[in-house]
């Protein structure tokens, strides 16, 4: 089949015809104010997300730093001094065993190195309320065998792994506040039953614990020697939970089954004396 000159040159005349005449396509229409408002935010709320991981991993790498283990101070003044070194530089207090005097820093952080001069004295009470301490921190308070009372309240690194490294302390260690920790859960106050000396313990304001009242209930009857503060019977119970408790504990009381059978037996002389 042959293809002449002339019906080449019609044919690619009316291409261009066609394209020339074509109308160009409309430009894509900007984005309306919502979705502009919408993007911004998306970018506002990423950036924003990023600068938390940040954050949370600044923070992380503090308190790591702040816990680690006074290895130094250990090996050239000693267990008690590197102990009491840790605690005040986490802004603690502590108190040696057999002394009244309670050494703590300032309000910027500052503190007297006067705690050097017991370097055989035990460290017998230690506060450290808010701070930052965590379960890798236990290891330079390992060493205090005659530790009684420890006091975490508020503590944001305080959790389960945590309480399970107390049983370190669990023939001296007599009173214990683990109140207003965040970490906390019922699974982790568990760990508490190897603290066989335990004779107080503050559990109030901990806001995992759903039914505080029977979480006490539960931490009498697997350390029956310690007094439970910090939660009421009633609180996270019904009014009949809290009537039915009421009852087994009047039930369970030694004290009052003799009381009705001494009832019992003077209404039977009574009724025999007016016969």
């Amino acid at each position: 089949m042959k293809v002449t000159w002339r019906s080449c040159h019609r044919t690619s005349w009316s291409v261009a015809r066609r394209y020339l005449s074509a109308s160009p396509a409309p430009p894509a229409s900007p984005p309306s104010a919502v979705t502009r408002f919408l993007l911004r935010l998306r970018q506002q709320f990423y950036d924003v997300e990023q600068l938390m991981t940040w954050s949370a991993t600044f923070r992380n790498r503090a308190v790591r730093r702040k816990n680690l283990f006074y290895g130094f101070a250990q090996q050239n003044y000693g267990d008690n001094i590197a102990a009491a070194y840790y605690i005040l530089s986490l802004k603690g207090s502590f108190r040696f065993a057999g002394q009244t005097e309670w050494f703590q820093p300032d309000a910027r952080g500052k503190f007297s190195f006067d705690f050097m001069n017991f370097p055989t004295s035990m460290i017998e009470e230690v506060d450290l309320s808010g701070t930052p301490i965590n379960r890798d921190g236990l290891d330079n308070l390992v060493s205090q065998l005659h530790l009684r009372r420890l006091s975490l309240r508020g503590c944001p690194e305080v959790d389960g792994w945590f309480l399970t490294r107390l049983h370190m302390f669990s023939d001296s260690l007599e009173e214990l506040d683990i109140s207003h920790c965040p970490r906390i859960t019922v699974g982790a106050l568990c760990a508490l039953q190897h603290l066989r000396k335990l004779h107080r313990l503050n559990m109030s304001s901990i806001p995992s614990l759903q039914n505080p009242g029977l979480v006490r209930i539960l931490m009498e009857e697997m350390l029956p020697h310690c007094l439970v503060t910090g939660a009421e019977y009633s609180q996270g119970l019904s009014l009949e939970d809290t009537t039915q408790t009421i009852t087994t504990h009047s039930s369970t009381d030694p004290g009052a089954q003799p009381q009705e059978e001494e009832s019992g037996q003077t209404s039977a002389k009574r009724q025999g004396q007016m016969q």
